[in-house]
């Protein structure tokens, strides 16, 4: 890792402050044009400057469960090595670290990793690619946030009365690239927003070039009709309840067919089928021309449920049939990208723990930008050798971070 400031420190002390694979992804520079398009310049010098709060944010998702005051004595660790360290200065107090972070709020955050957060494989990288298409997928997780009144007033509980969550909820809506597991896309509502709803401004990530997977509860015709208007492909799992009007057979065992509008009658779907297969030109409201992939995995469920994808990809000379259900199986590599966030860097079972949603929010895009910053890492050594980076393991990549920092983190407070 390259530290800021070449070869010999100069100016503040707290313009060196960093962590190496926090260096590494986000500069100084990217910091400071973040900072200065959320808030504007700082009017004064502080001891704890907005580009360091949001350096600390980011170490606060790699040690999530250290206190606050061990996060920054770490972040700070490498000051020694860099011959930067001043006798006079001292770890921030708790309370002085809370109040730093409330004067930088949730938004530049955000704005960082809307940023920063770009889909990382090049075009040799093992795994994420289809037919030239970039695989990506959606899907919607939830986190608990520390149990105070205003936070419960922001995210609400799942369900209510003795049912009830044991505590607040945030519902987590992200699309990750499949083949370097880095999440590129995340937005952020209560515990009761709907999957389908959240998944809406998730929309505006993705674009020509993609193939882009969700699965069944995910699925609604106005949703997919709005992906597919960003010009990226689909392949959407759809569940028995989608009424699918079958117009032909293809050669790969794959068939076209209609999806519809919701509201319309069994008679008007019929007549709809019907006009399409005579030649009539399908009414964009109604009902959108798409292809159908079927299959069953009987060694994952002996019972053969019957899999069910709906792709934008019409022609299978393009993507076969085979191929498309192999694709889908890739969606479930944001499953482990959610794992990852959610049990190697949070830790099972533990809880965003600030005390107010803005902090709620600035805590997990913080989380979410510690995250990519390793998954970026990993990439950056897989790709040379030739290796799948979404094999790699994060848990060791995480550990190999932390131990660095740990090392150099030796410095009494």
């Amino acid at each position: 890792m390259v530290s800021e400031g070449g070869s010999r420190p100069w100016g503040r002390l707290t313009d060196y402050i960093g962590l190496g694979v926090v260096s590494a992804r986000f500069s100084r520079d990217l910091l400071e044009e973040v900072l200065n398009r959320a808030v504007g310049r700082e009017k004064r010098s502080r001891r704890l400057p907005a580009h360091v709060v949001m350096r600390f944010v980011i170490a606060m998702g790699l040690f999530f469960s250290e206190s606050y005051d061990e996060v920054m004595r770490r972040l700070v660790g490498n000051l020694r090595r860099l011959g930067s360290w001043d006798d006079d200065w001292q770890v921030p107090s708790k309370s002085a670290i809370t109040q730093a972070r409330q004067r930088l709020g949730s938004a530049p955050m955000k704005l960082l990793f809307e940023r920063a957060a770009m889909p990382l494989a090049g075009p040799g990288t093992k795994g994420a690619w289809l037919a030239g298409r970039r695989l990506m997928a959606i899907d919607v997780t939830s986190f608990d946030v520390a149990d105070t009144e205003a936070n419960l007033q922001r995210f609400g509980r799942t369900r209510s009365g003795p049912k009830a969550s044991a505590y607040p909820k945030l519902n987590l809506a992200g699309l990750a690239e499949c083949g370097s597991h880095a999440l590129v896309g995340a937005v952020i509502g209560k515990a009761r927003d709907g999957e389908r709803t959240l998944i809406t401004d998730l929309a505006g990530n993705v674009g020509p070039g993609m193939l882009v997977l969700a699965d069944a509860g995910l699925f609604s015709f106005d949703g997919f009709n709005r992906y597919a208007a960003t010009g990226a492909d689909l392949a959407w799992r759809v569940g028995s309840q989608v009424s699918l009007g079958n117009l032909g057979w293809l050669a790969d065992g794959s068939y076209l067919a209609l999806i519809y509008a919701p509201g319309l009658g069994e008679a008007r779907r019929a007549r709809l089928a019907a006009e399409t297969r005579n030649g009539a030109e399908i009414p964009a409201d109604l009902a959108r021309l798409v292809r159908v992939v079927e299959y069953s995995v009987p060694e994952r469920n002996p019972a053969g449920e019957l899999i069910v994808v709906v792709t934008t990809v019409l022609d299978p000379h393009d993507i076969s049939a085979l191929e498309l259900a192999a694709a889908y199986h890739q969606r479930w590599e944001e499953e482990s990208v959610f794992d990852e966030i959610k049990t190697d860097l949070r830790g099972k079972g533990e809880v965003l723990r600030s005390k107010t949603p803005e902090l709620v929010e600035q805590q997990l895009w913080g989380l979410l930008l510690a995250h990519y910053a390793i998954r970026a890492l990993l990439l950056d050594a897989a790709d040379p050798a030739g290796y799948d980076p979404d094999r790699m393991s994060f848990i060791k990549g995480l550990r190999v971070v932390r131990r660095q920092v740990t090392d150099q983190a030796a410095i009494t407070p």
